[in-house]
């Protein structure tokens, strides 16, 4: 099997020599080039055009985020940020994954060597799903206007509003899911069922995203906090590091935010996600499952499905990394496969 083709894009020479061992110890990887600064990674590249980049935010002469962005537009590459982005660089973290990049991986400002070594399994695992990225789907929607204001609902509640407040709409979604959510929620009118997400992203990153999706979408976004009502109108985002669970008090549900270890290498866990779904919604449950390596969340919407809730995966057309919808499928969990259009449409029909 060929290798995968890997450039290196870091002004710190620490940086560029440990990743570039780590990932060619790894199997199936091979660090072709590494650069201080995007310039003379693209001299580098335009001779031999690697399958993947790992590429810093703060360099000289150019910026990670603008390479990413010429990189994206003449020559669309899958592209992994590793930068030390702190809470206040988190829009930059935003940035990156509108202008098309595949994941981030955070490192921090200090400790950087002891990091790099303990996270090696995680960045040899962000560069492997980057390899396997449909790169055509990473369209970039930096440029998305703002939906506040648009699809205008009066003030009162609609007799459609009083009808979903038992119905509730579970995502969840990894490599290649902050634009998928973004293509699926920003279709979304104002009033839809309540609805729950997990993304797998690193901590500190989802209220950022959170805020994005708020700020371009006509339904609420934002980061979910411990005992939220998942009411009409409202996406509640799992917060990076801990998990979510649904959970049913009367007619109503909530969600707890907790911590725990992680469940399918992932914290939040799409799993932890659709199983307390089937346990608490069972019937008035849609769970959906997106874009993303690996297998989380396949067990869960299977139990989903045997609770009668409606079950929808991400089509393979669609998807950058067709990973967890298709063992989803394989596991008997899904109903239908639908693109991502199709599935916005699903979830404005649902509970109405």
């Amino acid at each position: 099997m060929k290798a995968l083709r890997v450039m290196i894009v870091d002004d710190s020479a620490t940086v560029r020599q440990i990743l570039s061992g780590l990932l060619s110890d790894a199997p199936g990887i091979e660090v072709i080039g590494v650069a201080a600064d995007p310039l003379f990674a693209l001299e580098k590249m335009n001779k031999d055009w690697p399958d993947v980049v790992v590429l810093d935010v703060e360099m000289p002469r150019m910026d990670g985020i603008t390479f990413l962005r010429k990189i994206m537009a003449e020559r669309p590459t899958p592209v992994i940020i590793c930068s030390s982005l702190t809470e206040k660089g988190t829009d930059t973290a935003m940035q990156a994954l509108a202008a098309g990049a595949v994941s981030i991986v955070t490192k921090p400002r200090i400790g950087l060597k002891q990091f790099l070594v303990e996270a090696g399994r995680e960045i040899v695992a962000a560069v492997r799903a980057a390899g396997m990225a449909n790169i055509r789907r990473l369209v970039p929607m930096a440029a998305a206007p703002p939906r506040h204001g648009l699809d205008v609902i009066p003030s009162s509640p609609a007799p459609a509003m009083a009808e979903t407040t038992d119905k509730v709409v579970a995502i969840g979604a990894s490599t290649g899911g902050t634009q998928a959510l973004e293509a699926v929620l920003i279709e979304l009118p104002r009033v839809c069922s309540g609805i729950v997400i997990v993304q797998h992203m690193p901590e500190k990153f989802t209220a950022a995203f959170s805020a994005r999706l708020d700020n371009i979408c006509a339904i609420e976004v934002r980061e979910a906090r411990h005992g939220d009502r998942v009411r009409p109108g409202l996406a509640l985002v799992a917060p990076g590091g801990r998990h979510m669970q649904l959970k049913r008090s009367g007619a109503q549900y909530h969600v707890d935010v907790i911590d725990g270890p992680p469940v399918n290498r992932h914290r939040p866990s799409v799993d932890v996600l659709f199983r307390s779904t089937a346990r608490c919604a069972g019937s008035n449950a849609m769970g959906i499952i997106l874009t993303g390596m690996g297998d989380d969340g396949a067990r869960g919407l299977k139990e989903m499905r045997e609770t009668s809730a409606t079950t929808i995966a991400q089509d393979e057309a669609s998807c950058v990394v067709y990973g967890m919808p298709k063992e989803a499928v394989k596991m008997g969990g899904v109903e239908r496969s639908l693109s991502l259009a199709s599935i916005s449409r699903e979830i404005a029909r649902y509970g109405m």
